[in-house]
């Protein structure tokens, strides 16, 4: 899909949606003031693009990663992965992340300031309300976007922090808090409208930006099994593998038809929020060309929550 067809169908997506979405309820709002922190980054951090690389040979990864629940930072194998692979990645300027706790039309821009975090989950020991992330923000990014999809199709949500599926594995791979980071919602789940907005965010590559889709390649909570020794039902496997082969082979015609194609799509995905960010992910990495494809994190979680993550590049 070329650039130019990419952004018209994320305008035609972006104009059907407009007063569409969802946003955090009230007690995700409650949640999000009850722990965090307000944090004034310094200059330097301020801004999260940068000018120099624009029209140069450097080309961020695009990368998409499972990010587990708030205790995933109690897995220490799991978080020496995720810090693993971001120092093997070049260091970002700046990280756009799409997470699949938050969808909104049309697209929406999270603060672009530190602002509390998003604790959007429920019943969790205490200690997971009091994490902190107080990463910078980074406006000019945000600016950046409004440029490469136009301003009418975007919208801001100033108050908005972080939520778990961006500040958890952010906190995993870069602990310091030093990296811009900007959170953009989901404006469909449709594939071929994700597919479109990755393409026409391709461009951010060559500016040090990091694009993070952030999910889980299967999500049926109802089918997780915490036992120790707990094995992977055949759907989970199956529709893992039949992810691995799409991925690596960047066939896009079997990815957009995924609902349809994919072995186990029905118990693996009872909704699709969560295989989203890997649609667009793609659709960010393909659209200037050939990208190589890896997986740095595979396996299971519970039995059937694939933990496989995707590199680009």
């Amino acid at each position: 899909m070329k650039r130019r067809e990419a952004l018209k169908l994320f305008a035609s997506a972006a104009l059907l949606g407009a007063a569409g979405g969802c946003r955090p309820a009230g007690r995700e709002r409650a949640a999000s003031a009850k722990a965090g922190t307000t944090h004034e980054p310094s200059l330097e951090a301020i801004g999260g693009i940068a000018p120099a690389l624009r029209g140069g040979a450097m080309s961020m990864p695009v990368i998409f990663l499972a990010h587990g629940s708030p205790m995933l930072l109690d897995d220490a194998r799991w978080v020496d992965e995720l810090r693993r692979w971001a120092g093997a990645l070049p260091r970002p300027h700046a990280v756009l992340m799409l997470s699949a706790h938050w969808e909104a039309r049309p697209v929406t821009l999270g603060a672009t300031r530190t602002v509390p975090l998003v604790h959007d989950f429920y019943n969790f020991p205490e200690r997971y309300y009091r994490v902190t992330y107080p990463a910078p923000g980074a406006p000019q990014l945000a600016e950046r976007l409004r440029a490469l999809l136009g301003a009418a199709a975007v919208a801001d949500e100033p108050a908005r922090g972080l939520d778990h599926g961006a500040y958890v594995p952010m906190l995993a791979m870069y602990p310091n808090a030093d990296v811009p980071t900007l959170q953009m919602s989901l404006p469909s789940l449709d594939p071929r409208a994700l597919f479109a907005l990755g393409s026409a965010l391709a461009p951010l590559r060559r500016e040090g930006v990091l694009i993070v889709g952030s999910g889980f390649l299967t999500h049926n909570l109802r089918a997780m099994n915490m036992a120790a020794d707990a094995s992977t039902p055949a759907w989970a496997a199956e529709f893992d593998a039949w992810s691995a082969d799409v991925l690596a082979r960047k066939d896009v015609d079997a990815l957009l038809d995924y609902s349809r194609r994919a072995p186990g799509v029905q118990m693996a995905l009872p909704t699709h929020e969560h295989f989203a960010p890997v649609v667009a992910a793609t659709g960010a990495a393909l659209a200037a060309g050939g990208s190589e494809v890896t997986f740095p994190i595979t396996g299971f979680l519970a039995g059937s929550l694939t933990r496989r993550s995707v590199q680009f590049g």
